[in-house]
């Protein structure tokens, strides 16, 4: 049952995108499926994960696309690589904030160009009751959604169905699927607000149902040139 909580959220994260974006970072991108979106936009995109597997997972997947369409991926730390300051119109980071200090958010901060937005779809420790009435509630949605999913697979399976090439390449029906890393987050919600008002100054932050908060930042916009 391949319904992914972080796919699910993809077309509110592609909301956040500020107008006329051009260029976009996707942090921790896995094997790129987020980065294939963007780019599929038309927005420049740079994608890197620490893991090298998975960047080469995400190569993989991405051969049969028009090479000047494609994410460039690369294998990377965040936390241990520079970043170009004022490079990006938007920065995405899926659920792998948590698997680095909260504090590298000032490194995507800076990086992003004037008017760029920083958008985060994070995992959060839970310790409140707000908490466990929120997990409960999402049980058995989804346990629903994870079902209507398996029954879609199964309703458009067909003989053949190894051969559809990066589509089922995508969904682990060609290879066997890459296990990145996981990591149990440390950080409740509250601790993630606490941090944020004084990293990303102005920020908004909002608990999602599947066990994920979305954190939006927009950077300062340009000023214009004094008048001659």
């Amino acid at each position: 049952m391949s319904f992914d909580h972080n796919d699910h959220y993809h077309r509110l994260l592609l909301r956040q995108m500020p107008p006329g974006c051009a260029t976009a970072l996707d942090v921790g991108c896995g094997t790129g499926r987020f980065a294939r979106r963007l780019s599929g936009l038309g927005v420049e995109v740079d994608a890197i994960d620490r893991s090298e597997e998975v960047i080469a997972r995400a190569r993989a997947l991405s051969e049969g696309s028009d090479a000047d369409g494609r994410p460039r991926f690369r294998q990377a730390d965040v936390t241990e690589t520079g970043l170009p300051t004022g490079r990006y119109d938007f920065i995405s980071c899926l659920a792998s904030l948590h698997h680095m200090p909260f504090g590298t958010v000032a490194t995507l901060r800076d990086a992003l160009a004037p008017g760029g937005v920083l958008a985060i779809l994070g995992c959060y420790r839970e310790t409140t009751v707000a908490d466990l009435a929120w997990s409960l509630t999402a049980v058995p949605v989804n346990a629903a959604a994870r079902l209507g999913v398996a029954v879609g697979e199964r309703a458009r399976a067909t003989p053949g169905a190894a051969g559809r090439g990066r589509g089922a390449l995508e969904q682990g029906a060609v290879a066997a699927p890459v296990r990145a890393p996981v990591t149990a987050p440390l950080m409740s919600l509250p601790e993630i607000r606490r941090e944020a008002a004084a990293l990303l100054p102005g920020h908004r932050l909002r608990r999602l149902l599947f066990w994920r908060y979305l954190l939006v930042f927009r950077g300062a916009a340009a000023h214009p040139p004094p008048p001659a």
